[in-house]
């Protein structure tokens, strides 16, 4: 019996190699990452952010591409809607800078046209 309970767990190990994910591996390497880290705390609390970088180093190469897979069609959506709103912006700033020209374009040709003379309202007696 021995041999067969064996048997399955080579089988499981196997499986789960093929899938990417030991969970035996993922076990150890959290165990001495804890460890370490309460180390590192009772020493000195200032290394634990240096402890918190290590740690997303040790599992990046693991797990990044997979969370990189899967985060791009929210990256493409985020660039896509900073596209769409730049050209938003441009068109708008391209609007504003029409209206300001023809604003200035009305006060240069009133400034350029002769002022009407004033009149005191009074008509001359004839």
């Amino acid at each position: 019996m021995a041999d067969t309970e064996k048997g399955a767990a080579e089988t499981g190990s196997e499986s789960a190699g093929a899938n990417g994910f030991d969970r035996d591996d993922a076990v150890r390497t959290a165990a001495t990452i804890g460890v370490i880290g309460v180390g590192a705390a009772l020493i000195e609390v200032g290394l634990i952010p240096g402890m918190i970088i290590g740690v997303a180093a040790a599992y990046a190469p693991k797990y990044l591409p997979k969370l990189g897979t899967s985060l791009q069609p929210a990256f493409k959506s985020v660039v896509r809607g900073a596209y769409r709103f730049s050209n938003k912006t441009r068109e708008a700033m391209a609007e504003a800078k029409e209206h300001v020209q023809d604003i200035v374009a009305e006060v240069h040709a009133e400034e350029k046209a002769p002022a009407p003379e004033p009149t005191t309202g009074a008509q001359p007696h004839a």
